[in-house]
């Protein structure tokens, strides 16, 4: 049976798989859906149309499903969405989506998500990604997979944040970060190329070599945008084995309504 704390308040209508933990103290509302394996702390709060995948961990005092911080918010039934093997620890607080854009909020998997890290309203998370303590994504920011946010870093509304990039502490994020590279301070700077997180999620030296070179293009030739991506383009023939990374970032730059950090 589902092993829920007697001081737990969990409606009737919430779904709940046999095998979820809730804390006590714990309230979890009637919209709410829960995968098997999933354990919830003390002190949480679990609200609004919210799904919640399979063996997640969530610590003591978060709050998910929280109406949109959002003034033009007027009580929709927007959503949240989590997928599996994700770990939020204390105080972390997620919205579900607006209607200004698709309803929803969406994080996927295996996300290890620190202490009062703020999810706002429409963001989109990837899977493997970090965000260390006080991270705070404003509304419809996007993280793709495995990038890396360091504490205290915020990211302006509407922004992106690559797949594999990586930003350093007290990091300010205005502008959409490309895949791969690694930036810090205020304002956000680029400083390299994730090279040693790329090698431990096995690239090889080929793969490693082109993301240098779309790199080098970006931000050590002093070439504008549009030259960057023509050069950047002409690495497909160069390097067939990074076709998709070399893909990824071509439609990266190609999408880039607020300009990138250059």
């Amino acid at each position: 049976m589902t092993q829920i704390h007697p001081t737990a308040v969990v409606d009737p209508a919430a779904r709940l798989h046999e095998s979820v933990v809730v804390g006590p103290y714990t309230i979890v509302g009637p919209h709410v859906e829960i995968g098997a394996g999933t354990t919830i702390g003390p002190h949480c709060v679990i609200e609004g149309h919210t799904t919640i995948g399979r063996d997640n961990r969530i610590w003591q005092f978060c709050s998910l499903g929280s109406d949109p911080q959002d003034k033009k918010y007027a009580g929709e039934p927007t959503r949240l969405e989590i997928g599996d093997g994700n770990t939020f620890r204390e105080f972390c607080t997620v919205s579900t989506g607006t209607v200004q854009d698709e309803g929803v909020t969406r994080i996927g998997d295996d996300n290890w998500i620190m202490a009062y890290v703020h999810v706002a309203h429409d963001c989109r998370i990837g899977s493997h990604t970090i965000m260390a303590n006080v991270t705070t994504l404003a509304g419809h920011v996007r993280v793709g997979d495995w990038a890396i946010l360091g504490g205290l870093t915020g990211v302006h509304q509407f922004s992106r944040v690559g797949a594999h990039a990586m930003a350093g502490f007290a990091s300010r994020i205005a502008q959409d970060v490309p895949p791969f590279v690694m930036v810090a301070g205020n304002p956000c700077e680029a400083h390299g190329f994730n090279q040693e997180g790329l090698k431990r999620r096995g690239f090889g030296p080929e793969r490693i070599l082109a993301v240098k070179q779309m790199y080098r293009a970006l931000y050590r030739k002093g070439l504008t945008l549009e030259a960057a991506r023509a050069e950047i383009e002409t690495l497909r023939a160069e390097h067939p084995e990074a076709e998709a990374d070399i893909a990824m970032m071509l439609d990266f730059l190609a999408s880039a309504g607020r300009g990138i950090v250059r």
